[in-house]
């Protein structure tokens, strides 16, 4: 089984991070507004950036540290992606 981590952009320019183990699926349930409370309002989201995993562990480790990287150092992750 495959593990993701992904960086979202939102309709307002903000970025989201989040995990999944249908990277696809995911990105539908963030645009129907049925996705974290975070994106509902912020629709449509894009995905900029994930990086895939084969277990779960691993993943949520990255999604933490992702989570505190600034918005600058995100953009760059993005950038280098």
């Amino acid at each position: 089984m495959n593990y993701f981590v992904y960086i979202l952009e939102c309709s307002d320019k903000t970025l989201y991070t989040g995990y999944t183990v249908d990277l696809s699926k995911r990105i539908l349930l963030h645009n129907s507004k049925l996705g974290a409370k975070y994106t509902r309002g912020r629709t449509p989201v894009t995905l900029k950036y994930f990086e895939k995993f084969n277990n779960k562990s691993d993943a949520l480790k990255r999604e933490i540290e992702i989570k505190k990287l600034s918005k600058i150092q995100k953009l760059n992750l993005i950038k280098k992606g």
